[in-house]
């Protein structure tokens, strides 16, 4: 009875030890894999920080060039008014 005892001990320890590798193994996969995910969300920060830079660098080029436009919209117009006048006080 001792011995049957003892062997279904040093089985069951047997298992918990190949369980307690297989367990060790999937840890350090998962913490591969949290690296590299880690990694990679570092790339997609970095890149989309740079995004958000040059969309606001075109943004703001946009903006100068519809400010630009916008003036000179005015300036034409002011002139193509002057012109009206001149022409309505020749009349």
């Amino acid at each position: 009875m001792l011995d049957k005892t003892l062997s279904e001990l040093e089985t069951a320890i047997r298992d918990l030890l190949q369980r307690n590798q297989r367990l060790t193994a999937h840890a350090q996969e998962l913490e591969q894999a949290l690296a590299a995910a880690r990694e990679e969300n570092d790339t997609l920060q970095l890149s989309l920080m740079e995004q958000e830079e040059a969309g606001a660098s075109t943004r703001q080029r946009v903006e100068g060039l519809l400010a630009l436009l916008s003036a000179q919209s005015v300036e034409h117009q002011a002139a193509a008014d002057a012109e009206q006048r001149h022409a309505a006080s020749v009349e």
